[in-house]
């Protein structure tokens, strides 16, 4: 499919406000500002468009959720933390089209009666955070962002904050108490976000894909959307493509697109002739595809029928010199270590399972780790407070169920995949 969301990426100068007016940017704000609030949102919940930072809840639900609630003031916030390893598509948007994504703000500020709006930009991101700030007083001083914008009467402020590095603030309610000027920890929902967000007020936080995606849905119309990729999570996706394959980088398809074909024919196949030994099709925090399920097409429902999930859309390719133990080990360090400790389960458990797999790595494991390495995962799983608390044992368990016969030859001493390479 031609590009939309990426358009402007190999564009000289893209991230200047001439360059994205030229293109067409900010025609979309003007024709929402000629609709009702109502019809906006209606708009973009006829259109399909689901979260794109991993949960794939309808925006525009989520936008008539905080304007019901009917008290002001209102806030809006783009999620740009992507701490998810294997995840970077936000980032080009920061680096490379800021104005894309203030556009989509201006028009979900409007249908859900914002006025003041935050972009929450991941720690490890300093140029993206210092391209958004040079973008939004480009804005202002064009009268596209603040007071009067475009002449409409309407008002809307955005500010560029800075998270400290904690992956756990990608998470919504976690993204928030750290606006708020508290530690980033997950909040116990319901009330959420839509009802009681941040300074105790209606607040909508939608990831920085999600938000592109809405100036090309009302310039186009929710219907030009809909026809795109899967009929129930429709519309052009961004997939992140890393790992042993010869192309990676950012690929923009229609969801529904075979895995198969994302690889072979976009990322071009495996480098040096390896042969492909397990995907990760959403980040680590998914549970993994072996090889023999690379026909599953990448859709929510799909993905989910295949014992995984689509999240943020990070594809992570291994190749056969992976050994899923040490790829279990790193992942399981990762997770002790970002875990914001406000829960049990999360806290206690991850740390438990990494020192369980270390165990098992050094030579000294025994069969019953992996029995208690289960049940720890999935406790994990069924009982953490957040979403990212009970996805961080996904990976681990997948390798558990398909490459159980790697444990055993590292458990009694035989071979290592990566050691043998």
């Amino acid at each position: 499919m031609k590009r939309v969301l990426l358009r402007n990426m190999d564009t000289p100068n893209s991230r200047e406000l001439d360059v994205y007016i030229s293109s067409g940017g900010y025609s979309a704000l003007r024709k929402a500002y000629s609709m009702s609030p109502s019809e906006v949102t209606e708009e973009v919940i006829k259109s399909g468009l689901g979260g794109r930072g991993g949960a794939w809840y309808p925006a525009g639900k989520k936008w008539q959720a905080s304007r019901e609630t009917n008290k002001t003031p209102r806030y809006l916030v783009a999620n740009a933390d992507e701490g998810e390893p294997g995840t970077f598509k936000d980032r080009a948007f920061l680096e490379k089209d800021p104005h894309m994504l203030i556009e989509g703000m201006l028009i979900a500020a409007y249908a859900i009666g914002a006025k003041q709006g935050y972009i929450y930009v991941r720690g490890e991101y300093p140029e993206g955070a210092r391209v958004m700030e040079a973008a939004i007083r480009q804005a202002e001083e064009r009268g596209c962002l603040g007071s009067n914008i475009l002449g409409s009467g309407n008002n809307f402020y955005l500010k560029v904050y800075r998270g400290a590095g904690a992956y756990v603030c990608g998470e919504d309610s976690a993204l928030i108490e750290s606006i708020d000027g508290s530690r980033g920890h997950c909040r116990s929902k319901p009330p959420y976000p839509a009802a009681v967000g941040l300074f105790s007020m209606p607040t909508v936080v939608n990831n920085v894909e999600t938000l592109v995606n809405v100036p090309h849905i009302i310039e186009r119309g929710a219907q030009w959307f809909a026809s795109i990729g899967s009929p129930k999570h429709p519309g052009p996706k961004i997939f992140c493509l890393s790992g042993n394959v010869r192309r990676p980088g950012l690929y923009e398809l229609p969801t529904g697109t075979v895995l198969h074909t994302l690889i072979y024919r976009y990322g071009g196949g495996m480098r040096a002739g390896k042969k492909l030994k397990a995907v990760l099709p959403g980040g680590i925090s998914t549970s993994l595809l072996t090889s023999e399920r690379l026909d599953v097409r990448m859709d929510v429902d799909d993905l989910a029928a295949a014992g995984s999930s689509m999240g943020s859309g990070g594809v992570i390719v291994m190749d056969d010199d992976v050994c899923m133990v040490h790829a279990a080990k790193r992942a399981a360090k990762f997770f002790a270590h970002e875990s914001c400790g406000k829960c049990t389960p999360c806290r206690e458990g991850t740390k438990r399972m990494h020192e369980i797999l270390e165990r098992i790595t050094d030579g000294s494991g025994r069969e019953s780790d992996l029995e208690l390495m289960r049940e720890l995962g999935e406790g994990i799983q069924e009982t953490s407070l957040c979403g990212l608390g009970g996805s961080c044992a996904n990976f681990i368990l997948s390798t558990l169920k398909y490459f159980r016969h790697e444990y055993l030859m590292h458990i009694h001493g035989t071979a290592c995949p990566e050691k043998a390479a």
